[in-house]
């Protein structure tokens, strides 16, 4: 009876370490792999903000240069100034097209 015994308490005793050194082995590895699992699920997270982000505004179009404008308005006033100078335009009318000009 004391061989038997002495069988089981060994086996017991194996057990027990062999359960005690998987269980510590099981928590190393579950906190590196929830450490890593972590990094992944950031990494992912990011790449989908940046998926589902809205694209930029476009750029507003840039304004006509005032020079233009100047220089419409300029070539305006002189075909203006040319067609009361043939008569066809009245100075009533020139002027009346001379304030639309300036004021547009």
């Amino acid at each position: 009876m004391p061989g038997l015994l002495r069988g089981i308490v060994r086996t017991a005793a194996v057990a027990g370490t062999a359960t005690a050194v998987h269980g510590r082995v099981q928590r190393r590895q579950d906190a590196k792999f929830a450490q890593k699992d972590a990094e992944t699920a950031a990494t992912r997270d990011q790449a989908y903000a940046d998926e589902t982000a809205p694209p930029p505004a476009p750029a507003p179009a840039p304004a006509a240069p005032a020079t233009s404008a100047t220089e419409d308005r300029l070539a305006q006033l002189k075909s203006l100034g040319e067609l009361k100078q043939s008569g066809v335009l009245t100075d009533a009318e020139f002027e009346a097209q001379k304030a639309k000009i300036l004021a547009g």
